[in-house]
């Protein structure tokens, strides 16, 4: 059998496509993909969870971002795959590259069930200009992938209200709201995390990602939700049909798309949809391209959400503290990276709300963890090296929301290098969280004060600062974040808003550092200036004592910490065995 990559160029010229785009994606944008999507990672090897490989006759290239550079040069070195490190000096865009590539005549393919609508109208314009072709309905990969795993129909099952704080027809009767302000009868809806969050309903699909495959159309009298039936118990059909939504099979929407009559105006969001979802509906029907209504209100948490994520993260914090007691005072010799995360995981199942975890758990030790992004495999795993960084980067699901949360532990004694750079990774930590702004704010403002620490050694981190979080879904969630460099339009970060803080610095082949709370945006005062918002962290575990230098720090950011961690120690203490009690005191006690 030939080659995966060969294999889909000997398809290409079947089908005359000189230019083949595969993203990491499924029919509905999700950041993470099930096993029967997981075609770029089948064609490169490369296992990130984000990245697109382009495949010409003779060329082929993978884009990834800064968090994946060390794993995406390890995982593609042999393979003939180029990496092209995204955002770099000197390294085009996918577009930039094809504006260069492509030939007259030349047709550049791929499957538009995988590509968001507005990326594929950018394709088409390029194709255009070029005097060259474009083909979105071609699915190659699945003509060459033997045994490719089927999509998945896991069970779906209910968010009651205690944890979703709004029922399904409150959220519903709001949607429907929104889209007649817009002028709109009907409303598409493909994202996987914003279906589940409007019908309180939850799946496993994905896996660390709690949603199920389906599509919605919201009408001013209809809900139809198009899934796997079997998916279904009757129980929870009935309770779906008391309040007005339907059930019709997944492979039937494209067909429904398709017999929109032309007195209908529909809302979607091109940005979230895809390109083949998109050319489905009918041109003489009207379309309004408008930002998804559900996506701001899904971030911004209602008041049950946000004291349940509050109890997430006390019962999460329980269990990263008692990791860390277990790692500076029991760890046994020889004890691996892999052998940690289950230690840490079987922490975590001892609360009875506790579900699956947030993500696949990156436990880097020595050297790896400067790969912002490693996870263990069986062929990586490596015993916890002493006198070196052990970077912990875990979360869970508990039906009372998700978290996230990452520490680098000091395994024993380290350089003063290793103490200045923790350092300063934790200082600019301690700045964000104690941000207070003016409401309107978005994360690009506020991104310098986790960085300016490391900007004043000369470092910096190639990721994001801050990151936003569902409620039992997507541990990644937008609109909002907090980066240096634009994505587009920000949304202002609100009150509600739950939201990652972690700088972090890398050197490669050598150590990496990585520190990570939640914080919860608040209002903060109303004044004649105007209100002024800040941030709770929600995150209650003890930063490592052992890995900072405090003659680095100023008296204020001392105070921080401290404040930080009396909290810990008040939260914690009284859930701990007495033997570790007593140590979390002394992990706790102010410098």
């Amino acid at each position: 059998m030939a080659h995966p990559l060969q294999a889909l160029r000997d398809v290409m010229a079947e089908y005359h496509i000189d230019a083949y785009l595969i993203p990491t994606a499924d029919f509905h944008g999700s950041e993470y993909v099930g096993a029967h999507f997981a075609c770029r990672e089948y064609l490169s090897g490369f296992t990130g969870s984000a990245g697109t490989l382009l495949v010409f006759a003779n060329w082929a290239g993978l884009w990834t971002d800064g968090r994946y550079f060390l794993q995406a040069a390890q995982q593609l070195e042999g393979s003939g795959i180029r990496l092209m490190k995204q955002g770099e000096p000197g390294v085009p865009t996918i577009e930039e590259f094809l504006r260069q590539s492509l030939q007259p005549e030349q047709t550049l393919g791929f499957d538009g069930r995988c590509v968001d609508a507005r990326t594929g109208r950018r394709y088409h314009r390029l194709t255009r200009q070029l005097g060259a072709k474009l083909n979105h309905q071609l699915d190659l990969v699945d003509e060459i992938w033997p045994q490719r795993p089927p999509l998945s129909a896991q069970p779906v099952w209910e968010l009651e209200a205690q944890y979703a704080g709004l029922s399904r027809r409150d959220k519903l009767a709001q949607l429907r709201r929104s889209m007649v302000s817009e002028g709109a009868d009907t409303f598409l809806l493909s994202t996987l995390e914003d279906i589940a969050w409007l019908l309180n309903l939850r799946g496993n699909d994905i896996p660390c990602d709690p949603v199920f495959l389906s599509y919605l159309i919201l009408t001013k009298e209809t809900c139809i939700l198009f899934a796997n039936p079997a998916s279904f118990s009757p129980e929870l059909l009935a309770e779906l049909e008391v309040d007005g939504v339907s059930l019709r099979p997944y492979d039937n929407f494209y067909a429904y798309v398709n017999r929109f009559s032309p007195s209908q105006t529909v809302l979607l969001d091109t940005r979230r949809v895809n390109t083949t979802l998109l050319t489905s509906i009918p041109s003489h029907v009207s379309v309004l391209d408008r930002p998804n209504p559900t996506e701001l209100r899904k971030a911004i948490k209602n008041p049950v959400e946000v004291e349940n994520m509050r109890r997430a993260h006390l019962a999460d914090g329980i269990a990263l503290t008692r990791f860390m007691y277990w790692l500076k005072t029991q760890l046994p010799q020889g004890t691996t990276e892999l052998q940690a995360a289950e230690h840490l995981e079987a922490l975590r199942r001892a609360d009875p709300l506790y579900l699956e975890p947030s993500f696949d758990p990156i436990l880097a030790t020595g050297a790896h963890s400067a790969i912002v992004h490693y996870s263990p495999t069986p062929e990586s795993d490596a015993p916890i090296q002493p006198n070196a960084f052990l970077l912990a980067d875990t979360g869970g699901h508990y039906y009372t929301g998700t978290t996230d949360c990452t520490r680098t532990y000091a395994m024993g004694t380290l350089t003063d290098w290793q103490k200045t750079c923790y350092t300063a990774v934790l200082r600019g930590n301690l700045h964000l969280a104690a941000a207070v702004f003016r409401a309107g704010c978005t994360g690009l403002n506020l991104d310098c004060l986790a960085r300016q620490p490391l900007w004043d050694l000369g470092l910096d981190f190639n990721h994001g600062t801050g990151h936003g979080v569902g409620y039992l879904l997507s541990v990644h969630e937008g609109p909002q974040s907090i980066r240096w460099r634009s994505l587009g339009k920000e949304p202002a970060l609100a009150p509600g808003m739950i939201t990652s803080d972690e700088p972090g610095v890398y050197f490669d082949g050598d150590f990496g550092i990585r520190l990570e709370n939640l914080v919860l945006c608040m209002e903060k005062s109303q004044t004649n200036f105007g209100t002024f918002l800040g941030f709770e962290t929600l995150t209650l575990t003890p930063f490592d004592r052992d890995a900072m230098d405090p003659t680095q720090m100023t008296p204020q950011e001392k105070a921080l910490l401290n404040a930080y961690h009396a909290r810990v120690h008040a939260a914690i203490a009284p859930h701990l065995p007495p033997e570790e009690a007593a140590w979390l005191a002394q992990a706790t006690r102010p410098i």
